[in-house]
């Protein structure tokens, strides 16, 4: 067992309407642990600068083909008031979301990866949070650590069966990736 703390830092930033998305961050920092020291926070919470951070992890759940827009919050708190749909919303959802924080931050740190959660049927449909997220965390000035992941719901808008595992898998590779890139 190691008793040294790990020498990399993590953030994971997220947007999360029903508590999917968070869930998929909380399960990525338990996967990366063993190689970075990781802080996750809500969109709301997260600062314009991250000057002491090595990796940025930004995820967020995909909405009509990209990010989502005041619009389509208030959209799903609309679903969360719907007495057929099983769904609390998340404190905050209909805050700031990751479209505008990202518009709004400054530099960030030298190393990203992006995720999302979206609909289980092929992204050609579905579009991408995390393409979007890719694209402006590049145009920012920082690289790419693995290429983004997306974590599937089903039409009731829950994971779909083992998800969370696979989230945790794919922080542990990040943290593969990360102690490669350090070794």
């Amino acid at each position: 067992m190691n008793d040294t703390a790990p020498a990399a830092r993590a953030a994971i930033v997220y947007e999360s309407m029903f508590g999917n998305t968070r869930r998929v961050a909380e399960a990525i920092a338990d996967g990366l642990t063993e190689a970075a020291t990781v802080t996750v926070l809500r969109v709301k919470d997260a600062p314009e600068a991250f000057p002491d951070v090595d990796l940025l992890l930004v995820g967020a759940p995909t909405h009509v083909h990209g990010l989502s827009r005041p619009s389509t919050r208030t959209e799903a708190a609309t679903w969360s008031d719907d007495p057929d749909r099983s769904l609390a919303l998340e404190p905050d959802a209909e805050g700031i979301g990751v479209r505008e924080w990202l518009e709004t931050c400054g530099a960030p740190p030298p190393l990203f990866a992006a995720f999302d959660t979206r609909a289980d049927m092929t992204e050609l449909f579905t579009g991408s949070a995390a393409s979007t997220i890719d694209k402006r965390l590049r145009r920012l000035g920082s690289a790419r650590l693995l290429s983004k992941r997306s974590f599937l719901v089903d039409k009731n808008s829950d994971l779909v069966a083992g998800q969370l595992d696979d989230a945790r898998a794919w922080g542990r590779e990040i943290a593969g990736a990360l102690s490669s890139r350090a070794g």
